[in-house]
């Protein structure tokens, strides 16, 4: 899939951001991951909520092959075929996978920075020298 079939695909949903990733493109709204477009086909975030809705179509989530093992991504499961002829109803699952990676981002533990403890050593003040007295 290229890029224009991709905004054509997301038209009903509203805009998208569409960058290159992998072998293919991320997509994102509002600054948030929600589809992967890839050789293997179109991903849809999903998780305990939508991934029932998935599985009723027939769907699979997303895999991939190492030299040792095949690795499934249970986050990101294919599109139904059968929306890519539905813009409005892709919409909405385009809208329910968007909630779904913006319900993965909440439950991610913000990083933040360690609070680093320092132990507060006196220092040693240089001697000061001594003020020179001005001879008259």
């Amino acid at each position: 899939m290229d890029r224009e079939f991709l905004i054509d695909l997301f038209a009903d949903f509203g805009p998208v951001t569409i960058r290159k990733m992998f072998s293919g493109y991320g997509i994102s709204a509002d600054g948030t991951n929600f589809a992967l477009s890839l050789r293997a086909g179109l991903f849809f975030r999903a998780d305990e909520v939508t991934i029932p809705e998935f599985e009723a179509e027939g769907s699979k989530p997303f895999q991939y092959s190492t030299r040792a093992k095949t690795v499934t991504v249970n986050s990101y499961w294919e599109l139904p075929a059968r929306l890519f002829d539905d813009s409005a109803e892709l919409a909405q699952w385009a809208r329910a996978a968007l909630a779904a990676a913006q319900r993965a981002k909440v439950k991610k533990r913000p990083k933040g920075k360690k609070a680093v403890v320092k132990k507060t050593v006196a220092k040693k003040r240089p001697a000061r020298k001594a003020a020179k007295k001005a001879v008259r």
